[in-house]
């Protein structure tokens, strides 16, 4: 589109609201005038990628959002599930990654505060926090800083808040170098007897701010969220907002206390791009319009103008409507709760947004312009996968050189399979993550069931600490829980977008059945580079495609999330350093009896090892850990998903968890099968002796047996009693698709993985594996300063 309207603003101030020239030409013709700056700004912040998803929002309606259990989808602050019984899950996950980029602990600890606000907006008390975290490497110094700034963040506001913080995943790669991610997930029991939306409704009925004060902090976040991140970043400290997690904690209880009183009529998180935006969505929600009067709003900044006001994003704010003639009894409860509550304008008929200050009118803007009828760019697909990747599918085992039951010769010195394994877990992506968890209240509230670190997924007991209007009996089902799992494997997406999209969905349902969950439903945060380079839209496309393909075979619907576009790095010299394309899943399941799960540890000496998996066919060294951390490559083919295979194993996991037949599951992830074995020694203390069914013309490599990734593959344990009818089981419902692999052993013992032919590949003691899993990122982070460079 070509402007034809003389601009008041110059193209600098344009670009500067994020805005480009073509957009700003269509400002001018829907308003038939040029907008103030405040009006600019709002609409700088409204068509910006983080809230209009302009770039995405084709591709997103292939998700399937509808199911038998899906109680609110897309659209609304959080999703919500039923849960039966009367009890309802609200859940989230939404991304801080460029404000954690220039300043990590308070970009962290406010993208807590901000998906905790999604929650309890809709009427639910957060119950549990999950992370999903990407860093470069963990021997650059910048790194150490980020990591340690984020991780600080998550734990001073989850720890103050009150919410325990019960799962996550990290991931460590220098694609991650200068832009991290971090993406925080929510769940929360809705307490509530209706579910509280966002669309605002009867004409004349009061609006209220409540919470905190408005200041200039997160001017603009929005936008900057939006754009590559460039050593100029720093300049924009202002764009990252300050929390105060005890101000958060007030915030819940009044909120929930004004809900249950019915004088609600819909409410929204000041979030992203604030008074704009939650006045523009609740008012093209519902089809009306709001007016309201800056010089009502509470603010803790002398000398503010509309555009500020209107651009902040300061945390702990709140926009409700009220039922008129109720005002004062919310305000009440705001008060008592020691936050700001006032009515600050009305609901009016006129389908705008029209904003007061000083006697006049500062802006106003069809409400769907800014929150509705945005611009929408269908780009187009590259119909051949780009060079790159096709270069990485070429890449094939023959490429490594040859190995034997003694090890495999790397960078001209000979590695055993013992000095492998244990390169691999002082790997910080597959080491322990102690460090970051201690640091976290994963026990508040008291319905933690399974520790991070101890299972493949988190399980936190349903325990209403309030009445809850809507359930058939009080305490319907005492011993309910909900599973929770964030995931994804961004080495596959890179090489595959399609296929390790689908892998994604795959090992999340994975990890839930590992603990005897039922997988139900998914919350989305798609993190990926620039949509406008063709490379950078073929992976957003092709991944969108495979969460699609997945969600729909494991009967998992979308109901909602975040897309996070522009994580580029602009080096000194101008060029884009896109990060791997990253789409985090993050799924909850259902436990009908939290007594009726299991963790990943071996339980008991004379245990039976099985692995529940497709043929060796199906696994490979294309995108696995070993390859990229024992070889330096990054290529090949990445795992291809069975679904059939995947519905069959974890339905016979889960059954057998519930049949109290095995005693320990864990998914075959990065690293392998020998990885997998190891972690489950180290996690119950327990060695293990295993024996690997290799035939005379074995074709496969040792390291792909050891080291390959894929298959769907879970590794299980069962007590000598049930031998017999587990392996009845799993005869019946896998036919061929198991082996037997060994019995648990005494840690004395460590690991042992064998041959049938007497040959030793593995032997290594737990406290070996221990000291290597446990201290690989304390390690790294020991002679980390402050005052080092980056």
């Amino acid at each position: 589109m070509t402007a034809t309207f003389p601009a008041p603003f110059s193209p600098q101030e344009i670009a500067a609201e994020g805005l480009k020239p073509e957009e700003y030409a269509e400002i001018v013709r829907r308003l038939g005038r040029h907008p103030n700056k405040a009006e600019l700004g709002m609409f700088g912040v409204m068509w910006s990628e983080h809230c209009c998803y302009k770039n995405s929002r084709p591709l997103l309606k292939q998700f399937p959002t509808t199911g038998p259990r899906i109680l609110v989808g897309p659209g609304e602050n959080a999703g919500v599930v039923d849960l039966g019984d009367g009890l309802q899950l609200a859940f989230k996950i939404e991304s801080h990654n460029h404000p954690s980029a220039v300043e990590p602990f308070q970009g962290a600890a406010t993208g807590v505060g901000g998906i905790l606000r999604d929650i309890f907006t809709m009427g639910a008390r957060p119950i549990a926090l999950l992370n999903s975290l990407r860093f470069g490497s963990l021997d650059d110094a910048k790194t150490q800083r980020l990591f340690q700034g984020v991780v600080a963040g998550i734990a001073h506001y989850g720890n103050c808040v009150g919410v325990p913080t019960v799962g996550g995943e990290v991931y460590f790669d220098p694609a991650y170098a200068g832009n991290p991610l971090v993406n925080v997930m929510a769940l929360g029991l809705m307490e509530t007897p209706e579910i509280v939306k966002s669309g605002a409704s009867g004409l004349g009925n009061p609006v209220l701010y409540v919470g905190s004060t408005t200041g200039r902090d997160g001017m603009g976040g929005a936008s900057f969220a939006s754009a590559e991140l460039s050593d100029k970043s720093l300049d924009d400290r202002p764009a990252v907002q300050v929390g105060d997690p005890f101000l958060e904690k007030s915030l819940i209880e009044a909120c929930l206390a004004a809900f249950k009183t019915g004088a609600v009529v819909a409410a929204q998180d000041m979030g992203a791009a604030g008074i704009t935006c939650s006045t523009s969505e609740m008012a093209a929600k519902g089809g009306v319009g709001i007016e309201l009067d800056l010089d009502k709003i509470p603010v803790r900044e002398l000398e503010m103008v509309p555009y500020e006001y209107l651009l902040s994003e300061s945390q702990e704010r709140m926009l409700f409507v009220a039922h008129k003639g109720r005002e004062q009894e919310l305000i009440d409860i705001f008060h008592r709760w020691g936050l700001q509550a006032v009515v600050a304008g009305t609901v009016i008929a006129e389908p705008i947004v029209r904003i007061l200050y000083q006697g006049g009118v500062a802006a106003q803007i069809p409400a769907e312009a800014l929150a509705e009828n945005t611009p929408l760019y269908h780009r187009e697909l590259l119909t051949e996968p780009p060079e790159y990747a096709i270069k990485a599918w070429a890449w094939t085992v023959d490429a490594l050189p040859p190995c034997t039951a003694v090890g495999i010769e790397v960078a001209g010195n000979l590695h055993s399979w013992n000095d492998i394994l244990l390169t691999l877990l002082d790997t910080p992506t597959i080491a322990s993550k102690n460090w970051v968890y201690r640091q976290y209240d994963h026990q508040v509230q008291n319905n933690t069931v399974i520790f991070p670190g101890g299972a493949d997924a988190a399980v936190v007991r349903l325990r209403p600490l309030e009445p809850i209007p809507n359930l058939k009996s009080q305490i319907p089902n005492p011993n309910l829980a909900v599973a929770a799992t964030v995931d994804c494997n961004p080495r596959y997406v890179y090489l595959d977008p399609y296929e390790g999209a689908k892998a994604v969905v795959a090992e999340a349902a994975r990890n839930l059945s590992c603990v005897g969950a039922q997988p139900l439903a998914v919350t989305d945060n798609l993190n990926f580079g620039s949509p406008e380079k063709p490379i950078g839209y073929w992976q957003l496309a092709e991944a969108c495609r495979g969460l699609a393909e997945g969600c729909r075979e494991l009967a998992t619907p979308v109901t909602g999330g975040n897309v996070s576009l522009y994580n580029e790095t602009v080096d000194s010299q101008g060029n884009p350093q896109p990060i791997y394309p990253t789409p985090v899943v993050g799924m909850v399941g259902l436990v009908a009896d939290f007594n009726k799960i299991c963790g990943q540890a071996w339980q008991a000496v004379g245990d039976v090892i099985y692995l529940l998996g497709l043929p060796e066919s199906n696994i490979t060294l294309g995108g696995s850990e070993y390859l990229a951390t024992v070889h330096g490559t990054v290529a090949g083919i990445p795992p291809r998903v069975d679904f059939d295979w995947e519905r069959r194993a974890q339905e016979v996991c889960r059954q057998g968890i519930g049949a109290g037949w095995v005693r320990s599951a864990h998914d075959c992830a990065e690293g392998g099968l020998a990885v997998a074995l190891a972690e489950s020694s180290i996690c119950g203390d327990l060695g293990a002796e295993i024996t690997l069914a290799l035939s005379d013309n074995q074709s496969r490599r040792l390291d792909e047996v050891l080291f390959g990734e894929g298959g769907g593959r879970i590794v299980v344990s069962v007590a000598p009693a049930q031998q017999e009818i587990w392996e009845s089981y799993l005869q019946e419902n896998l036919g061929q698709e198991w082996q037997k692999l060994g019995t648990v052993t005494s840690s004395e013992a460590g690991l042992g993985v064998f041959t049938t032919n007497n040959q030793t590949l593995i032997n290594v003691s737990i406290k070996d594996m221990s000291d290597r899993y446990f201290q690989a990122i304390k390690t790294r982070l020991a002679n980390y300063s402050p005052n080092s460079p980056g």
